[in-house]
């Protein structure tokens, strides 16, 4: 957990195991020291790369040695290739420290890659190092021992004298150990650049894969805008649509109110249709019995009017 937890979870896990009866457990626990947010990160980048770490811990290892006898070229050249695996180390354990929730200072880095250069440097660092449990930052004295007991500490010994460019028919036992020597620097050197070629395989394999994830990121980001636009028209024409469709059921609603108009007045008319139809027919009936009667007084009247005009039916 990031140190601004530490102590908390600490008097938690303490009061635990005194409220379990492990008294000792109890007194351990709440000895443990908060460790610095440098040191935190170191211990997070050895966990969360572990694989990584041990081959730096074997790097470290080859160089202490072949730093003992390389020459000033060859000391240049690994220097600037262990400079640049240790600053990529330092970049993936900020990335780490940010996942974590913890964004790291200038400072802070440089801490951590202090660390990492003295566990390069220093055995003994290196060691305590890959306990994981930094309590603090790690310092180097020197940035790379020298000297065949740098291992030990101790300061660097004469280097023993060059074997004569012709070397004598019979060797002494002093010259086949220099030859031994100088055979195990050789290969402790070869060693040493090995593994330094292969950090800075490594390390370029890291950079073409945050170059890959930087165009996946443009790309992604690129898909995102688009989206966005694609998503701000989406909206506009379902505004549009959602307007249209409002006026559309305001029409509805209109035409809905003049059809129910319409069907009120079609049955008015209907009823006023059938009650003049009921009247005509009435009416009718009554025309066709006036009718009749005045057909039926026009016979009456014509028959009288000819009995008056005969003298004899007046008689």
């Amino acid at each position: 957990m990031p140190p601004s937890a530490f102590v908390t979870r600490r008097t938690e896990l303490a009061l635990a195991a005194k409220t379990d009866g492990r008294a000792d457990d109890a007194r351990r626990i709440r000895a443990a020291r908060r460790p610095t947010l440098a040191a935190w990160t170191a211990n997070l980048l050895l966990r969360a790369e572990p694989e990584e770490c041990r081959r730096f811990l074997e790097l470290g290892r080859a160089l202490r040695e072949a730093y003992r006898s390389l020459d000033t070229t060859a000391i240049g050249e690994l220097s600037e290739q262990r400079r640049r695996i240790v600053a990529a180390l330092t970049r993936q354990a900020a990335q780490h420290a940010r996942d974590a929730g913890q964004r790291l200072s200038d400072s802070v880095r440089q801490d951590v890659e202090s660390t990492l250069r003295a566990v390069l440097a220093d055995a003994r660092a290196a060691d305590q190092w890959a306990t994981g449990r930094l309590e603090g930052v790690l310092t180097s004295p020197s940035d790379f021992p020298s000297g065949p007991a740098a291992e030990a500490g101790t300061p660097r010994q004469p280097s023993p004298p060059s074997p004569p460019p012709t070397p004598p028919p019979a060797r002494s036992r002093p010259q086949d150990e220099l030859a031994e020597r100088r055979r195990q620097r050789e290969e402790r050197l070869e060693q040493a650049r090995a593994a330094a070629e292969e950090a800075q395989r490594r390390l370029d394999g890291r950079r073409a894969d945050h170059q890959d994830a930087d165009t996946a990121l443009r790309r992604a980001q690129d898909r995102q805008g688009q989206a966005e636009r694609q998503r701000d028209d989406a909206e506009r024409q379902l505004t549009a649509v959602e307007e249209q469709l409002r006026q559309a059921q305001e029409a509805h609603r209109t035409a809905q109110e003049q059809l129910d108009e319409a069907r009120e007045d079609l049955r008015h008319a209907e009823r006023d249709r059938r009650e003049a139809e009921r009247r005509a027919h009435t009416t009718a009936e009554a025309l066709t019995h006036a009718e009749d009667e005045a057909r039926e007084a026009a016979r009456q009247l014509k028959r009288l009017t000819r009995g008056r005009a005969d003298p004899n039916e007046e008689r």
